[in-house]
């Protein structure tokens, strides 16, 4: 039996000597563990020392410099990035080594889903569970993007497959830590913010906005289901958005921030799927064609599952979202839903839009399906109306590029037996 490839585990810590131990024991399957330190004052140092990670100390340069000393220490082709607050799970380590036995050429990435751990317990949709992480990668020269200032962003050039298993983040013990997370990050986040030319845009950014986000996480993403600790995360992270502003606010008007492409603050690059503090930022030119199918009924899911799959085969990114418990279906990422309503629907593709956001989404099976499809928001829709599951996967490939790019041509590959 072959081998399976080498990979490196790497952390960025810092004053993290009661977490630490637990995130190295997680990433102990790896083949070389490196933890870049950047200027601890308690015994973090010591402990990763300890474990036998290669500790290299770096005064704090920022995130994605951090991050990119670790990278360029790493000498497997390789790497698997984590949080001092993070532990790997079994089921994430197992799927991680089965993965490496036989990686696919033309992939590149693996997503991981990430279950936060909040106050004592689990959250689910209110953290928009699951919410992928991009943390598996080819190292291949690759770096994180020191312009941002928490969000560094990872160039993905090819595919993505989707791990099984969970990445356990440990959020805040109590409420005080909450606070101070929420204070931090807006205080990151402020300075890389452009002030807005009229008080109006002020008044959006920490009142409309925050409070519609409230509203949109707790009652259409299910976000009340976990409880008050579901609310309170909410409501931490809507408040964090509110204070980026007020930060902006109290900064002299000659204090221009470095040039961004918005601003606002919880907006991610143009094609660049959600990824907290790691994401893949696709390019128009990088990321594969990605379509989206709703099936309702078991005759639509076998049909939409034999047209994705002929897509897939050309060399498009393919998922499927049904009420039929279809099972495993190979080069299909399937997404099974136990009644096919607009919220079931809006937060399958909600956790897909967070993989790669989608250039079309085609109705399957009666009316209720197409409708839905329709109903959905173009973020989650893509740019392509009107494909139809009899057309071949060439014509749908093309649709979608030369609606995405005419100028850049997507040359559907062809099937292999």
């Amino acid at each position: 039996m072959t081998a399976r490839q080498r990979v490196t585990a790497c952390l960025i810590v810092q004053d993290e000597e009661k977490r630490v131990h637990d995130a190295l024991r997680s990433v102990a399957f790896c083949d070389d563990v490196v933890v870049v330190d950047g200027g601890s004052r308690d015994r973090t140092v010591d402990v990763a020392r300890e474990a036998g990670a290669t500790v290299i100390e770096n005064p704090w340069p920022g995130y994605a410099r951090q991050r990119n000393i670790a990278l360029q220490a790493a000498n497997t082709e390789w790497v698997l990035e984590i949080d001092a607050d993070e532990r790997v799970s079994p089921e994430l380590a197992d799927s991680i080594e089965r993965f490496l036995a036989d990686p696919p050429a033309d992939v590149d990435v693996g997503a991981c889903a990430i279950r936060n751990h909040f106050m004592g317990g689990m959250l689910g949709p209110s953290a928009k569970y699951p919410q992928y992480r991009f943390r598996l990668f080819r190292r291949a020269g690759r770096l994180h993007d020191e312009q941002l200032p928490v969000h560094e962003g990872l160039p993905a050039s090819r595919g993505t497959v989707v791990l099984d298993g969970e990445l356990v983040h440990e959020l805040a013990e109590s409420l005080g830590e909450a606070a101070r997370d929420v204070w931090r990050y807006a205080r990151l986040q402020a300075p890389h913010v452009g002030k807005p030319h009229s008080p109006l845009q002020y008044l959006v950014g920490i009142v409309a906005r925050p409070a519609a986000k409230l509203m949109y996480r707790l009652v259409l993403e299910g976000g009340w289901r976990d409880s008050w600790r579901g609310t309170l995360k909410i409501g931490l992270d809507c408040a964090s958005d509110a204070l980026v502003w007020v930060f902006v606010l109290g900064r002299p008007s000659d204090d221009a921030p470095p040039a961004r492409e918005d601003h606002r603050p919880d907006r991610q690059r143009r094609g660049a799927p959600a990824g907290g503090h790691f994401g893949v930022a696709w390019g128009e030119e990088q990321r594969p064609v990605k379509i989206v199918a709703v099936a309702a009924g078991e005759t639509a899911t076998a049909r939409a599952a034999q047209w994705l799959a002929a897509i897939g085969c050309a060399g498009a990114e393919v998922a499927l979202v049904t009420d039929q418990p279809a099972g495993k279906l190979e080069g299909v990422r399937l997404r099974h839903t136990s009644h096919l309503g607009p919220l079931e629907i809006l937060r399958a593709l909600e956790a897909e839009r967070q993989l790669m956001r989608p250039d079309a989404l085609v109705g399957v099976g009666g009316v209720r399906a197409r409708l839905f499809a329709r109903l959905m928001p173009r973020s989650l829709r893509g740019a392509v109306d009107g494909l139809d599951v009899s057309q071949s996967g060439a014509e749908a490939i093309s649709a979608c590029a030369r609606a995405r790019a005419p100028e850049v041509d997507i040359e559907p590959r062809k099937a292999t037996a």
